[in-house]
């Protein structure tokens, strides 16, 4: 099959799985080829399905099984299926071998891209089945629903990853925690109902005191009739170790 390469369309997909994508290499109503990058640089063809083929379950499985069987190197097309494509030959003969895959919601397959070789185009020949097989007559051509839908089918957005879940250690050590507080808050609460508690008890009062000052001391008066006996010197103040004449002595009139 002549492909040429053709820039990328507004939908066209800018990357499937690790591949990027850089061009159109062909467009069909089963699906869609484009020219890729691997990620270690090599040229690669990426299948990818319209969006009605990927929307019809028994196109879809027709596509996946194709891939699988190539991958497994078995033969693809058997049954009806093999008589309906009138003699050509097995995919699993001459596929190319499978790089990627994705058989989901929107599935594709990416194979190494030879310029003189079929690509992942090959994998699209079961999707579309021309004519219905009735024992060894076939009956008329149909096609399917969707074969005027050329829009490849995308992946969905991934979905949210789950929340973080702690270990169970750390919810115990939480909940320890958690316990801890609410009983220290409970006995603060106690205590400081018991404080309101004493504060509001009436107290007896004291009993009540008299204060009686005391009169400062009033000094006497000297009664003038009393007579003042002077204190006698000590030896120290007459000076000399020789006590003096006493009164009787002058009186007698002893010489000295």
């Amino acid at each position: 099959m002549a492909v040429v390469a053709s820039p990328l369309q507004y939908g066209d997909p800018p990357h499937l799985g690790p591949f990027v994508l850089r061009a159109r290499l062909w467009a069909g109503p089963a699906g869609l080829v484009y020219l890729g990058q691997a990620p270690d640089g090599r040229a690669v063809s990426v299948a990818v399905l319209t969006r009605g083929a990927a929307l019809d379950p028994a196109a879809r499985d027709r596509f996946v099984a194709a891939i699988r069987e190539a991958a497994s190197g078995r033969s693809v097309v058997r049954g009806w299926v093999a008589r309906a494509t009138r003699g050509r030959a097995a995919l699993a003969a001459d596929a190319p071998p499978v790089l990627g895959m994705n058989g989901g919601s929107a599935p594709w397959v990416a194979t190494p891209y030879e310029p003189s070789r079929a690509g992942a185009e090959r994998f699209l020949e079961p999707v579309l089945v021309r004519g219905m097989l009735i024992g060894e007559r076939h009956g008329p051509d149909f096609a399917p629903y969707w074969v005027s839908d050329r829009v490849p089918a995308l992946p969905g957005p991934p979905k949210p990853a789950p929340p973080p879940t702690e270990p169970r250690r750390s919810v115990i050590l939480a909940g320890v925690v958690l316990t801890v507080l609410l009983v220290l808050t409970v006995v603060m609460a106690w205590l400081l109902l018991r404080a309101e508690g004493e504060a509001q008890t009436p107290r007896r009062p004291l009993p009540a005191t008299v204060f009686v000052p005391t009169p400062p001391p009033v000094p006497g008066t000297p009664d003038p009739n009393r007579p003042t006996v002077s204190p006698s010197p000590s030896p120290s103040q007459s000076g000399t170790g020789t006590p003096g004449p006493r009164e009787g002595d002058e009186d007698d009139g002893a010489p000295i």
